[in-house]
């Protein structure tokens, strides 16, 4: 049973599939072996982002799909926040009920965005502190990502950041949150995660949380890690990219966790 990462893993920053990763997504298929595809996609409707993916070759049902604008509502209760990210990812939120611009915000939600400015971060600390019920909230945790080839620190960076200017500690919503690969975890119809191999290029935002949980994690370095040598902490393996060759190695894992005890 697998749980695919897509950018990096399934389709590279300009997202074009990455070669091997559509014959792998068919081999699942083919092969009835169960496996969620799990994205940090916050700039388009959950249904439209997974239409595009289709739309380039991989096959992937809606029941194997699943995304943080999915589950945003069961961490955020209310709709008064005061959000950051891309236009794409703002105006999502807007159509969705949002007031984003709230002057006492019961949530600061961010997203991805490669321009942050010193003064929205200011705008971000000053709202933390004069506001002691404001929650801090990232749509997910990405350590970095990529973008014409040079990499940006991610909100999970970034949320680290403003924890360490407020004191102020912070909720995810998509990976590596444990809500997240639980709503996964029923998705795919499995009972622990010990029976779970994460497929990623993010080790700090994907494969560490995953883990924690007790799955096999798998780094591909398709994506934001060019070299295992930028990698403090082992995977239980690493590949290139996403091949059907991942099969042979997902037995070698289980062989060694059952060797280990």
């Amino acid at each position: 049973m697998f749980f695919i990462d897509v950018q990096g893993t399934l389709i590279d920053d300009s997202k074009k599939p990455i070669d091997g990763a559509v014959e792998f997504i068919e081999k699942l298929n083919s092969d009835n072996i169960p496996y969620v595809v799990v994205t940090n996609n916050t700039k388009q409707e959950s249904d439209k982002f997974l239409e595009y993916l289709n739309s380039i070759g991989f096959q992937i049902s809606k029941h194997r799909y699943l995304d943080p604008l999915m589950i945003l509502d069961e961490v955020v209760s209310e709709k008064s926040c005061l959000a950051f990210g891309t236009t794409q990812f703002l105006s999502l939120l807007e159509n969705r009920g949002y007031e984003i611009h709230s002057k006492s915000p019961k949530y600061i939600l961010l997203g991805v965005k490669h321009d942050y400015t010193a003064e929205e971060f200011s705008n971000i600390i000053e709202t933390l502190l004069s506001n002691p019920d404001t929650q801090l909230i990232g749509m997910h945790g990405t350590s970095t990502y990529m973008k014409h080839g040079k990499r940006y620190p991610g909100v999970g960076a970034i949320l680290e950041m403003l924890k360490f200017a407020t004191g102020r500690d912070y909720r995810v919503v998509g990976k590596p949150s444990d809500i997240f690969y639980q709503k996964a975890l029923e998705k795919i119809g499995a009972d622990s995660f010990r029976e779970i191999t994460m497929v990623s290029d993010d080790f700090k935002g994907d494969l560490q949380g995953a883990k924690e949980l007790g799955m096999k994690i798998v780094l591909v370095l398709s994506g934001k890690i060019k070299s295992i040598d930028e990698v403090v902490e082992r995977p239980d393996i690493y590949i290139p990219k996403l091949s059907t060759k991942l099969f042979q190695y997902n037995i070698e894992i289980d062989n060694r966790r059952r060797e280990n005890g």
